[in-house]
C-alpha cells in the first residue's frame, strides 16, 4: 500500500471516545454570508456552559470529533468542533470565505454566553485559524476587500469577533507555502503529466535519487534549480488561473447586453483546474537538507516517489479561485508568515519533531520568529509524529499525553476554567 501507514486505522486526528458523562449537542451554524456548517458543541459533565471554550476547524478535514477534546473536556472545557461549508472537500475552498465559517463558531460561542474562546488550529487549521483571528482583531475597514481572484469579500461587513487565545498544534506555514515545497516542478505541461524534464526530476537517479528506503542526496546546484523550478510551475498556474477568472469576467460583462445562450453559457461555466503531481518535496527523501528525526517519506505515504503520481495528495483538483486563495504559495492570504505578526492574543505553539510534514527550518523558526503576540509559547515534543498518535500497533500515545498537559496547563494558567 502506498498510504501510509498512520492512516491505516482511520483518522488518526479523532478522539478514541469521549469522557463519561460529556454531552454532544450537534448545531447548524450560520456564517455572515448565510452559508451553513455543521458543528459538534462538546460539554463536560454537568457542566452545560463552561466559562473556557475551544473552537477547532480545518479547511477541509473533519475536526468534529478532535482528539484534544478528551483531554480538554476533562479540564471543564467546552469544545466545538466545526466543518466548513466544503466538508471533506476543498475543490472550491476559498480561505476569505471559510472564515466566516469560524466566525459564526466563535459568535455563537459568545451569544451563549460563553467567557473566553480559544481557536485550536491543527494542521492546516493553524493558518485558517491565524487568518481569521488576524482579520478579526483589524477594524472591519481595514479587513481583506477582495479574494485574490478579485471577488468582493464579505470581511469588511461580518461580525468576526476576535478569540481571546491561540493554540497551534502541528500548525505549518499555510496550505499555499507547503504546496509551494512540494509540486513537482518536472511537470512542465500541464496537459500531459507524464511528461518529465529530467534535470528537475527528484525521483530520477541521476539527479541523486535513491530506490526507497535509502535516502538520496541532492547538490546544492540541483536543490536551487529545483526551488526555481516549483516557483516558476506555481507562477505559471496562478496565470492560467487568473486567466480562467478573467474569461469568466469578460462573460459576465458581456451577458449584460447579450442575452444569447451561447453568452450565458460562457457565463456560468466553472472550469476546474487537475494539479498533477504533488508530492515532490526534496526533505520527504534526502534529511541532510532539513535535518530532524523524522522517517523516511511525507505525511501521506512512505513511498512519494510513487504517490506522486495517485490522486491522494494535496491540491490535486480545484477550481481557480481556490487555487489562488489556498494554494498559490504565491497568492495565497492564509500565509501563516503574514498573519502571526499581527495577532496580539497570547499564542501557544507546539510542534513535532519527528512531523514528515513540517520541519524544523523550513517551518519551526519562521514561525516562532513571526509570532507578534507578547504571551508566546513554542515548544517542541521530540520523538512525536504530526498527530501525536501512537506507535503503530500500539494503544497509549505518550506524546498525546504529553501534547495535552502543555495545551490543558496553558489554557487554565491564563484561564482557568
Amino acid at each position: 500500500m502506498l498510504v501510509s501507514k498512520t492512516y491505516w486505522r482511520g483518522a488518526p486526528f479523532h478522539m478514541v471516545e469521549p469522557p463519561a458523562g460529556a454531552k454532544v449537542t450537534p448545531l447548524l451554524l450560520e456564517a455572515a454570508d448565510h452559508r451553513q456548517s455543521q458543528a459538534l458543541w462538546w460539554t463536560p459533565a454537568g457542566c452545560p456552559l463552561p466559562k473556557v471554550a475551544v473552537v477547532c476547524m480545518h479547511p477541509r478535514v473533519d475536526f468534529t470529533r478532535h482528539y484534544a477534546f478528551e483531554r480538554l473536556l476533562e479540564a471543564r472545557m467546552g469544545c466545538l468542533g466545526a466543518n466548513t461549508r466544503n466538508p471533506n472537500n476543498d475543490i472550491d475552498t476559498v480561505h476569505e470565505e471559510i472564515v466566516l465559517d469560524l466566525g459564526a463558531c466563535v459568535r455563537w460561542l459568545r451569544q451563549q454566553g460563553v467567557e473566553r474562546v480559544v481557536l485550536l488550529g491543527n494542521s492546516g487549521g493553524g493558518s485558517l485559524s491565524a487568518l481569521y483571528q488576524a482579520q478579526a482583531e483589524l477594524p472591519a475597514e481595514q479587513r481583506i476587500a477582495r479574494t485574490p481572484a478579485g471577488a468582493p469579500t464579505r470581511l469588511m461587513h461580518a461580525q468576526m469577533p476576535a478569540a481571546d487565545a491561540m493554540v497551534y498544534i502541528a500548525a505549518h506555514t499555510g496550505q499555499g507555502r507547503i504546496l509551494g515545497d512540494c509540486i513537482d516542478p518536472a511537470v512542465v505541461d500541464e496537459s500531459d503529466p507524464l511528461a518529465s524534464r529530467v534535470e528537475l526530476d527528484m525521483y530520477d537517479a541521476r539527479n541523486g535519487f535513491c530506490v526507497p528506503p535509502a535516502w538520496s542526496h541532492y547538490d546544492d546546484a540541483f536543490v536551487q534549480r529545483f526551488r526555481e523550478g516549483q516557483h516558476a510551475r506555481v507562477e505559471r498556474l496562478d496565470a492560467l488561473a487568473r486567466a480562467h477568472v478573467a474569461r469568466q469576467r469578460s462573460a459576465h460583462q458581456r451577458a449584460k447586453v447579450d442575452a444569447q445562450t451561447e453568452v450565458l453559457r460562457h457565463k456560468h461555466f466553472e472550469p476546474v483546474m487537475a494539479i498533477h503531481r504533488t508530492m515532490a518535496n526534496l526533505h520527504y527523501v534526502d534529511n541532510r537538507l532539513d535535518p530532524s528525526d523524522r522517517s523516511y517519506g511525507s505525511l501521506l505515504s512512505e513511498r512519494p516517489d510513487l504517490m506522486n503520481f495517485r490522486l491522494l495528495g494535496f491540491a490535486r483538483v480545484c477550481t481557480p479561485r481556490a487555487w489562488l486563495s489556498t494554494w498559490s504559495a504565491l497568492s495565497s492570504n492564509a500565509d501563516m508568515l503574514q498573519t502571526l505578526p499581527n495577532i496580539a492574543a497570547p499564542t501557544l505553539m507546539v510542534h513535532a519533531g519527528r512531523d514528515r510534514e513540517i520541519y524544523p527550518r523550513a517551518h519551526i523558526a519562521p514561525l516562532t520568529e513571526a509570532i507578534g503576540a507578547a504571551d508566546r509559547t513554542v515548544v517542541t515534543i521530540e520523538g512525536a509524529r504530526h498527530y501525536f498518535e501512537a506507535d503503530f500497533g500500539e494503544q497509549r500515545a505518550p506524546h498525546r499525553d504529553e501534547l495535552m498537559k502543555i495545551v490543558v496547563e496553558w489554557i487554565a494558567e491564563r484561564f482557568a476554567p
